[in-house]
């Protein structure tokens, strides 16, 4: 019995160090996180299948969604079916569509390489929106901007499923311009067209050449959406930042997909009048300064083309108003440690900022270039590291020790301001749900009965406090613009850790 007992002590103590030198490597390994990013690629990508409106495919993910929106258009003789509902509600508003679209081309662009099996995945989730962006700029001089009355689909809480509020449908035409989505959505099929110039050629022709007649009009006709279609579009998606980001933006992704000396010229030209120096460090569907600072860089460190060494210095006064803790730095950061903006949907910048970090990273390596803010050299892996810390505190590295991706995770929020997720599903509640019927719900405690999986929802607010509250929509709805960033910084992260 003791010699016995000696042998499973000796067993024990031998299994017990092993486990322990193992645990000890895979902690101080410079390729291990403890964060699972691969998983959290494929649901960060899984997402906008809840968000899909239209006809769903028999691979449809997310089983609990069904068909919807299927006469969207019908209004106005034109097709309008497909696209993505943007956050929790039923409304299919153009403007952050197709911001999301060019943050998901970009991060395939980016990091697509990297994604392996999920690449096909982002590819899909592109698709999705541009096939929807090609009807809505199918009529010259004219875009469908938004389908389904905000206000009125507001009021109520009822699936998409079940929808029986106005699908009116929104347009900008010659009369009543909007350069602003106009020009985002120029971006968002230059960018597309990118992602499947190899895959799908002809696809690619097809959204480059609708993409150089939408910038055109943009250009040609200018004025801001928000200002003939306000009592409409705000306080939604109102464009506070004015058209002039986005022409700029605009002409950065044509000059990119096309190489066009054009685009170069008209960016050399109209930077200046087009606010290409403004100190705004905020990058978002609204603002696209900082993002057109970025990409237009990559041209000026890794092309060379010199005319544009300025936007290497614009972008290097955003990198260090992000530093923490800098002398220098600008940012507002969480005791927990997460970038805070503003507390309406606040995760939106940290993903996007933590985005253009990985991507500037990227070129200033290739460029064997570095930062330099205020005396302090800051380098490609400073800013990776940020950019990590940033996506960590998003999957539970925070206070709370709470994963703000749905389904990620051990914890994570369960009553997102979502109608879809929060209503019985279809399959197990077949009968309509009206329009106000499904306010009980909403103001009720329970817990979303259909997993939104991957939604990353507004976050915390500035004292890193969640209360996880279905009625509190600032920090509990989830929106396709907060993940469409983060494909791409979770892409990297998954490479660099030997996950993908």
């Amino acid at each position: 019995m003791v010699a016995f007992s000696s042998l499973f002590f000796l067993l024990f103590t031998t299994l017990f160090l092993s486990n322990a030198f193992a645990t000890h490597q895979r902690l101080h390994h410079p390729h291990f996180s403890k964060h699972n990013y691969r998983d959290a690629l494929s649901k960060s990508i899984i997402f906008f299948e809840g968000q899909r409106s239209g006809k769903l495919p028999s691979n449809q993910r997310l089983k609990w969604r069904r068909d919807s929106g299927l006469s969207d258009g019908s209004a106005m003789h034109v097709d309008l079916v497909g696209g993505y509902y943007d956050a929790g509600d039923n409304v299919k508003f153009g403007f952050p569509m197709a911001f999301t679209t060019t943050m998901l081309s970009w991060s395939v662009i980016e990091f697509g390489g990297l994604m392996k099996g999920e690449l096909e995945n982002a590819r899909e989730a592109i698709r999705w929106a541009t096939d929807y962006l090609l009807k809505a700029t199918a009529h010259p001089n004219t875009i469908y901007v938004q389908v389904g009355d905000a206000n009125k689909d507001h009021a109520c809480w009822e699936r998409p499923e079940d929808m029986d509020t106005p699908r009116t449908v929104f347009k900008i035409d010659t009369t009543n311009p909007g350069s602003d989505v106009a020009a985002e959505t120029a971006a968002a099929l230059a960018s597309a067209s990118l992602v499947f110039r190899k895959s799908d050629p002809s696809y690619s022709r097809l959204l480059l050449k609708t993409a150089i007649r939408v910038f055109a009009f943009a250009d040609k006709y200018r004025g801001s959406y928000s200002n003939a279609l306000k009592p409409f579009v705000c306080p939604f998606y109102c464009s506070y930042s004015g058209y002039q980001d986005e022409l700029l933006w605009g002409a950065a992704w044509l000059h990119r997909a096309t190489r066009n000396p054009a685009y170069l010229n008209y960016i050399q030209v109209n930077g200046q009048t087009l606010g290409a120096d403004e100190t705004d460090n905020t990058f978002g569907w609204d603002n696209k300064h900082v993002g057109a600072r970025i990409l237009l860089s990559k041209a000026f460190l890794i092309q060379n083309v010199k005319s544009l060494h300025d936007y290497k210095g614009h972008a290097d006064n955003f990198i260090c108003s992000l530093i923490p803790g800098a002398s220098f730095s600008q940012a507002q950061y969480t005791p927990g440690g997460l970038l805070f903006k503003m507390s309406d949907t606040n995760m939106q910048y940290v993903t996007s900022a933590s985005f253009l970090l990985l991507t500037y990273a990227k070129y200033l390596t290739s460029a064997s270039r570095v930062v330099t803010c205020g005396g302090a050299t800051i380098t490609p892996k400073r800013l990776r590291t940020i950019a990590k810390r940033q996506v960590d505190y998003l999957l539970g590295d925070n206070p709370l020790q709470m994963s703000y991706m749905v389904g990620y995770g051990q914890r994570y929020p369960e009553r997102i301001h979502h109608r879809g997720s929060s209503l019985p599903s279809v399959a197990n509640h077949p009968a309509k749900i009206a329009c106000s019927s499904g306010f009980s719900i909403m103001n009720s405690q329970s817990p979303n009965p259909n997993l939104l999986v991957g939604a990353v929802v507004g976050g915390p607010d500035a004292q890193d406090r969640f209360p996880d509250k279905r009625s509190d929509y600032e920090q509990s709805e989830p929106a396709t613009y907060i993940n469409a960033p983060l494909v791409g910084s979770l892409a990297y992260l998954a490479h660099s850790f030997g996950q993908l």
